[in-house]
């Protein structure tokens, strides 16, 4: 079937491939435990995302399990598992994915003459592993996707004979990564007509862009590749991924439908669930929004400037090319308060995205009562707050923080009184540091004796005022692994414990599943694209 038999339907539809759950949790200290790949695999399934690439089986008994459950449950979305060029990763891929109901084997090589040298071989070596293990897939799946990593610094010639043969060999779809974020907008575009114009077969597949952010144009690359004839979009909630990450699922899917005028193409993306997976993703891997960021951050329809709110008071769209409710967001931020009641609580969660079940919505309402003592004002920041620091907190945790008192100011040393709960027992003492967070920190430390290093710790206010809530970041290392832990408190200092007691309680759940590397990656691990 050629492009131009094509109904306008097919020509205009761009598929979203959302990888979020292989290559953003690829970022140092974002991994998920195997629920949180879950909840966030049935939300991008709710949210209309054609291709979920749930993992990558071959890496660990935890990342096979995940992706065969994803597979399992997912009602829409096809199920994508990634694998390398060889047959056992094809056949451990396929065992993953196949009980899908429409599964899919991604599988890839480095084309360029920089990845070629890694494995050590020449390009017609290169060409015969790329026909064998295509065509290996394809006898598994009818439903198989290739990629040359680092295609935008391959050969053009021998990108143009490997694409040629991976088509022959079965693949249906042709992912185009530029893998180091290396390419500018005119080059990506260029690079997708070349391929359709000179690959014998082009027509019959679906060329993709898998695109990085290391110089700040994955978007405009990805948007650029679609314009040429690129159908699928390779992207990432929040543009989570490896290095600076990748193209952010929520950029191209709005740019797509402000800018239909001159990008006449569509996406089934249902645009209004975006802020609540935003909000699910920053909380289960740990990686805060930047309040800047296009389209989720904090700012993105905030507006400070007297000549920007008289605008807004007069005509929204004055300085708003999108509408707050067009990505989930309420046009205002309702202010609740400690006579504010639950029935209250839940439609207010309700118009943030999240549907609690009773006994979550009882935790909540606890400690929303609890803020609304202690805050004059609780913002729907603060709740999304209380929420995200529900997600990172749990039971059956190892540490708990059940006292805290400080001493600081001008005079030192500065002291923390702590008592944590150990495996059920409690334990306290008492403590010196270079600060009240320093000191607390070496509480901990005195508590639960561990070598984890400390890579990131940042505070952020949710809200504005002196009792604002402080959501804290913290990072650790062990032995190459990474943990990110979140909490928030309208006290910083306990915000800032809880956070570190909770990437602690990561690090420990994870060394004591790592036998046999379940949910465990090292952080020099790198797969592709």
């Amino acid at each position: 079937m050629t492009d131009t038999t094509k109904t306008a339907s097919e020509q205009d539809r761009v598929l979203i491939f959302d990888t979020t759950l292989r290559d953003g949790e690829q970022s140092p200290g974002a991994t998920m435990t195997h629920d949180e790949k879950l909840e966030i695999a049935a939300l991008l399934d709710e949210m209309g995302v054609d291709i979920i690439e749930a993992g990558f089986p071959i890496a660990s008994e935890g990342d096979f399990e995940a992706v065969s459950a994803i597979a399992r449950q997912s009602r829409n979305a096809t199920i994508c598992g990634l694998a390398r060029a060889n047959y056992k990763d094809i056949d451990r891929c396929w065992e993953a994915v196949k009980h899908a109901k429409s599964p899919r084997i991604h599988t890839f090589i480095g084309t360029s003459p920089l990845h070629r040298a890694i494995p050590n071989l020449d390009m017609d070596q290169m060409a015969e592993r790329i026909h064998d293990t295509v065509s290996h897939a394809r006898n598994l799946c009818d439903n198989i996707q290739w990629s040359p990593m680092d295609a935008t610094r391959t050969e053009h010639d021998y990108l143009c004979r490997v694409v040629e043969i991976a088509i022959k060999a079965g693949a249906t779809t042709i992912n185009i990564p530029d893998t180091v974020g290396y390419t500018a907008p005119r080059e990506s575009a260029e690079l997708i007509r070349m391929l359709l114009g000179r690959v014998p077969g082009a027509d019959t597949v679906v060329f993709a862009t898998h695109c990085h952010n290391d110089l700040g144009m994955a978007t405009a690359n990805a948007l650029a590749a679609v314009e040429a004839g690129a159908r699928q979009i390779e992207c990432t909630i929040n543009g989570l991924g490896e290095r600076a990450g990748n193209t952010a699922l929520e950029e191209v899917v709005m740019a797509l439908k402000v800018r239909n005028d001159i990008m006449p193409y569509r996406t089934g993306i249902d645009t209004t669930r975006i802020m609540n997976i935003s909000r699910k993703v920053a909380a289960v891997s740990g990686f805060p929004v930047q309040f800047n960021k296009a389209i989720v951050g904090k700012n993105a329809f905030a507006h400070e400037s007297g000549i920007h709110q008289d605008g807004m008071l007069k005509n929204a769209q004055t300085f708003e090319i999108m509408r707050p409710a067009d990505v989930g967001l309420a046009d205002t931020s309702l202010v609740m308060g400690k006579h504010s009641g639950r029935a209250a609580l839940r439609a207010k969660l309700k118009d943030l995205g999240y549907d609690l079940a009773d006994n979550q919505l009882n935790d909540v309402f606890v400690r929303f009562k609890a803020l609304a003592d202690r805050k004059k004002e609780v913002y729907d920041d603060d709740i999304v707050a209380l929420i995200q620091d529900q997600v990172t907190s749990a039971e059956h945790d190892i540490l708990q923080l059940k006292r805290l008192r400080v001493v600081c100011g001008t005079e030192g040393p500065q002291e923390a009184e702590m008592t944590l709960s150990i495996e059920g027992e409690d334990h306290s003492i008492d403590a010196t540091g270079d600060g009240p967070v320093d000191a607390a920190f070496n509480a901990v430390k005195m508590l639960y004796p561990h070598h984890a290093k400390l890579h990131l710790y940042q505070v952020h206010a949710v809200t504005e005022g002196t009792d604002a809530q402080a959501t804290v970041s913290v990072r650790l290392e062990e032995d190459g692994k990474i943990s990110t832990g979140q909490a928030a408190d309208t006290d910083t200092v306990v915000a800032s414990v809880k956070a570190y007691v909770n990437a602690l309680n990561r690090l420990i759940h994870r060394r004591q599943k790592s036998a046999p590397g379940a949910d465990v990656k090292d952080i020099h691990y790198t797969s592709h694209a």
